[in-house]
């Protein structure tokens, strides 16, 4: 099967004439003018968040309440057309933009943005799906509360798609990933009924958790309209470090060290590569660099906490340990909040720089903690001998083992001889990463782009399972059709 951003482009040039399709005409008769784009205005929700595909849809439809969820699935259902959920368009797997234009529509929840309660005395907010996680993250801190997921797209990603995609971020080392963080969810199913399921309570053992299902389906079994969420006391100290190693391998010690002496109050514990730096500041070219960016690995610490404990001191007796054994050779800790965001910019500049350098192989894989550094180098060292020219990124969250080994291309290269790169490295890194008993999706999901890798991965029960439950709640696979799964029959095309 050809690669999934190959398939789009072909398809893209069919969106800007869905405007006379007959179809948009009964859509806007059922749902209102108000609720229905189509033609040209549907392209902005058809293209991914970095720009390398472009599709397009009959329409897209914009609800403004989950009374109007229903209505636009009701819809769609009865003109046979399939539906793509879709919150900030910020997912890396292209699994929020369709792909079959003629036969498919959009359904935006970026109208739903009420918080309908934050409740202190409880340490929970409700929030509808289109909230932005930025938003959410500001309103807790208005009430003296803190939501923990936290990540680059922060300031567009919406807790729809974060629950749906069951989103990662820099703390999932102390707080989990966004499934830790659901008490609750309000879905519309593919047959326009709602499940209720938005609860309250932190502990409740009555049978099958079903809320379970939708975290992490991509949207595949139902629309999330609205979600019942964990908060914390807001951290009343933060001590964040950059730290120049020896070794990546170093990381490793260190942060097993960290584990011992800093205990749960240790929120993220990242590592870079050197390049980051340049990367950084390419993308920031006023960014002060608050190390010497030669040495051979980076790990950026936060240690938070509130109360009676004193962070500075422990983050500062820590790194001290770490000098001495020579786990360290030279570092900083931020002596305020804006020196600690200018640690933190070094690792989202190292993002945005390599987005600007052009179209690159971005990966999200996780190994045993134990074989993270030799699975790094074994995969760049694939990628150097196979791949005169390219040049590897690699990056991640240590605690975790999830690495994220980009690789970008000799751009010196033709289009379609950087297109070729861009799938070899894919297939590099996937074939050393088999040898290491790993997952090609850590966080970001599986979507359309990551669908035949992890069919030709998954054993046989446990697709059947999946298809079981896939197929019993949406028999006519009306919602995404096409992502994570191949399925005979439905709306694929």
């Amino acid at each position: 099967m050809a690669e999934a951003s190959e398939i789009m482009r072909g398809d893209a040039a069919t969106a800007a004439d869905q405007g006379a399709d007959p179809r948009v005409a009964q859509l806007v008769q059922s749902l209102g003018a108000d609720i229905v784009l189509s033609g040209p205005a549907v392209l902005p929700y058809c293209r991914d968040w970095h720009g390398d595909v472009q599709s397009g849809a009959v329409a897209v439809l914009r609800p403004r309440d989950t009374a109007g969820v229903q209505a636009c699935v009701r819809a769609a259902v009865a003109l046979n057309l399939a539906i793509v959920p879709q919150g900030g368009n910020t997912g890396l797997v292209l699994g929020a933009i369709p792909d079959a234009p003629r036969s498919q529509v959009v359904l935006s929840l970026d109208r739903m943005t009420r918080i309908r309660d934050l409740d202190a005395d409880n340490y929970l907010a409700v929030v509808e799906a289109g909230v932005v996680l930025q938003s959410l993250r500001d309103a807790a801190a208005g009430a003296g509360l803190f939501f923990p997921l936290s990540l680059g797209a922060q300031g567009s990603c919406r807790i729809g798609g974060n629950v749906s995609t069951n989103a990662g971020g820099v703390n999932v080392l102390r707080y989990g990933m966004t499934r830790d963080l659901v008490l609750g969810l309000e879905v519309v199913l593919p047959d326009g009924q709602v499940f209720d399921g938005l609860s309250r309570l932190r502990k409740d053992n009555r049978g099958i958790d079903l809320k379970q299902l939708f975290i992490g389906a991509e949207g595949t079994l139902g629309i999330i309209t609205a979600v019942s969420l964990k908060l914390l006391p807001a951290p009343e100290q933060v001590a964040t470090a950059l730290v120049a190693l020896p070794r990546l391998e170093d990381a490793i010690t260190l942060y097993r060290r960290a584990r011992r002496e800093c205990c749960d109050l240790m929120s993220a514990f990242e590592f870079m590569p050197p390049l980051a730096f340049k990367l950084a500041r390419e993308a920031m070219p006023d960014l002060a660099l608050p190390i010497e960016p030669s040495h051979p690995a980076y790990a950026l610490i936060e240690i938070s906490g509130s109360g009676l404990v004193d962070i500075d001191d422990l983050m500062t007796r820590f790194l001290e340990g770490a000098f001495d054994s020579g786990l360290a050779l030279d570092g900083v800790i931020a002596q305020s909040q804006a020196q600690a965001a200018s640690l933190w910019a070094v690792r989202e500049g190292m993002n945005l720089g390599q987005a600007q350098r052009g179209r690159h192989y971005r990966s999200d894989v996780s190994v045993p903690l134990s074989r993270l550094a030799d699975f790094v180098a074994e995969a760049e060292a694939a990628i150097a001998a196979d791949m005169p020219g390219a040049i590897c990124v690699s990056y991640g969250h240590v605690g975790d083992g999830n690495v994220h080994l980009n690789v970008m291309p000799d751009y010196a290269l033709g289009a379609d001889r950087i297109d070729a790169q861009i799938a070899a490295a894919k297939k590099i890194v996937n074939r050393v990463l088999d040898r290491y008993d790993g997952s090609i999706s850590a966080e970001h999901g599986i979507g359309r782009l990551k669908r035949d890798d992890f069919e030709a991965r998954l054993p046989a029960t446990r697709r059947d399972l999946l298809e079981a439950v896939r197929r019993a709640i949406d028999p006519g696979l009306v919602m995404n059709p096409g992502c994570q799964l191949t399925l005979a029959g439905g709306r694929q095309r």
